[in-house]
């Protein structure tokens, strides 16, 4: 597996324990609609809200800041993506979509940043 790919994955794990930390359902992981994909998909803690969760990791926050890879295109696919999970899975709870950025390497020197309702796609 490539490093980049590795980094991300790592991202991915981080941002899923925090979020059940924080009282979450994890209900799919790198879930895939074609091309397009959803990094996390949570149940929030209060069981009301469907939350689309895009993971973005780097080892450093020196050229760009991690949130800023999600750009309007990134948010047309997540909007595709969320809909036709919201449809194959007959989603009735509200839906939010958060983005989780992670500036590190290891647990000890990484800081994460949870977006909560980071965007709507319906806006992109």
């Amino acid at each position: 597996m490539a490093k980049h790919n590795e980094l991300g994955k790592w991202g991915e794990d981080f941002a899923a324990d925090y979020l059940q930390k924080q009282g979450y359902v994890i209900r799919d992981r790198d879930w895939h609609c074609g091309k397009r994909d959803i990094d996390l998909v949570a149940l929030s803690a209060d069981m009301a809200t469907i939350v689309f969760v895009e993971v973005k990791t780097r080892t450093s926050n020196d050229v760009a800041e991690p949130a800023d890879a999600v750009n309007r295109q990134k948010i047309r696919n997540l909007g595709i993506a969320a809909n036709n999970y919201i449809k194959q899975f007959n989603v009735v709870e509200q839906v939010r979509f958060d983005v989780v950025t992670i500036v590190g390497t290891c647990r000890e020197n990484a800081k994460l940043e949870h977006i909560e309702d980071a965007f709507n796609p319906l806006l992109a």
